[in-house]
């Protein structure tokens, strides 16, 4: 059936690694977006403190069908 998409950006981060950020942000959207059907990460950053690093940061988009 065809439909209508949407895309939403965000930025997800974690203390681990880039993986667990995206995971962590996919995850907190599921809690108010519906039918998520896609991701793709559109930035890879992070945070350093004192020589070490200290955040993975991702900015991703999130497609989604709007519903009917």
């Amino acid at each position: 059936m065809a439909g209508i998409h949407k895309i939403t950006e965000l930025v997800g981060t974690s203390p681990v690694s880039f993986t667990e950020a995206v995971k962590d942000a996919v995850a907190e959207a599921a809690k108010t977006i519906r039918h998520m059907e896609w991701f793709e990460v559109a930035e890879e950053s992070g945070r350093i403190k004192d020589g070490k690093v200290e955040e993975f940061q991702v900015r991703l988009k999130i497609g989604f069908k709007i519903e009917r």
